[in-house]
């Protein structure tokens, strides 16, 4: 995987500018070293610090998730950004989960998950689940958690749910504040010949 080209969201609704002052220039070079350049969710929440503390502690819970298998919470969430039309929640998430080790040919079959052969039928499930959950309102059927409750247990199942919840704030924050892709999925796609 190379290192990302970034471009900033040209029709974003507050400035993205490099953070002022001390701490928040170190955090900035943080995730530029970490991700190839500044997140402009991140860039974004600094207008407000306490959003940007608040938002850091829930990933940072978020991330400590060890239930369900890793690969299902990112189609879950690569689902719902997807229903939530996230494109730079879209392209983040392509990156990350490439980094994970998923499969390219799954990663990009998402936004075509329904008719695609490469999902097994958990992963249908999972997918149907964050879509469902995404709706307004959620669409979630007893049929549908029951048989999540059978393949991935009571813990399992409310780490999904959290997950797209989670997902649906991330979507939800950065699609109202009008960020848009910055080119992290570019950087692990297969140049074509």
């Amino acid at each position: 995987m190379t290192t990302p080209t970034l471009t900033h969201s040209p029709r974003a609704r507050v400035p993205l500018n490099p953070p002022r002052g001390w701490f928040a220039k170190q955090f900035d070079r943080v995730i530029a070293r970490r991700f190839g350049g500044s997140a402009d969710p991140l860039r974004a929440m600094w207008h407000n610090p306490r959003v940007l503390r608040a938002d850091l502690a829930l990933e940072a819970g978020v991330s400590r998730f060890r239930t369900l298998p890793p690969h299902l919470g990112k189609l879950a969430e690569m689902t719902a950004a997807i229903r939530i039309e996230c494109d730079w929640c879209m392209d983040f998430g392509y990156y990350l989960a490439h980094a994970d080790g998923m499969e390219p040919a799954k990663l990009e079959q998402v936004p075509t998950w329904r008719t695609s052969d490469v999902f097994s039928p958990l992963e249908r499930r999972v997918m149907a689940f964050a879509e469902a959950a995404t709706a307004t309102p959620p669409e979630v059927t007893d049929a549908m958690a029951q048989a999540l409750r059978a393949d991935l247990g009571d813990a399992g199942l409310v780490e999904l749910t959290m997950l797209v919840a989670v997902e649906n704030l991330r979507s939800r924050f950065n699609s109202t504040l009008g960020l848009s892709s910055q080119g992290f999925s570019e950087s692990c796609r297969v140049p074509t010949a």
